[in-house]
């Protein structure tokens, strides 16, 4: 006999495919800096967000040594820095992040919409150590 499916984490309803949301209508100018959007259904094996950077705000430089990235420009123009090239993104550009990678991020004149799409990252989980692990 299986798990119960609630015990195994499943709901009882299959997953349907459906539209969440206009990503062009997230992207007004004036909106506040940060998430406009993110992907909250439970049951995902992704992570997903839509971001806002004011005109001449930035991302500094960071490495994610875990996950690769997929970055789309929703609206406006920016910089993607890596490795000491700068790459102009604007309106369309889909850009990979490769896991490891050192990126930074600036937005343009007119400021920076992009969404982000990568593997969920696991939840932390609280337990025994096993023995002899540091």
């Amino acid at each position: 006999m299986g798990e119960p499916e609630e015990a195994a984490g499943r709901s009882e309803q299959p997953a349907v495919p459906r539209p969440l949301c206009d990503v062009r209508a997230l992207a007004v100018p004036g909106a506040a800096p940060g998430v406009t959007w993110k992907l909250a259904e439970s049951g995902r094996q992704l992570d997903a967000n839509v971001v806002h950077l004011p005109p001449g705000e930035r991302v500094d430089t960071h490495v994610e040594p875990d996950l690769d990235v997929l970055l789309l420009v929703v609206a406006g123009d920016g910089t993607v820095t890596s490795a000491g090239t700068d790459e102009p993104v604007a309106e369309g550009t889909l850009v990979w992040l490769p896991r490891g990678s050192s990126r930074s991020l600036a937005a343009g004149s007119s400021g920076l919409h992009y969404l982000t799409v990568h593997r969920r990252r696991p939840g932390m989980q609280i337990g025994r150590r096993a023995p002899g692990a540091p």
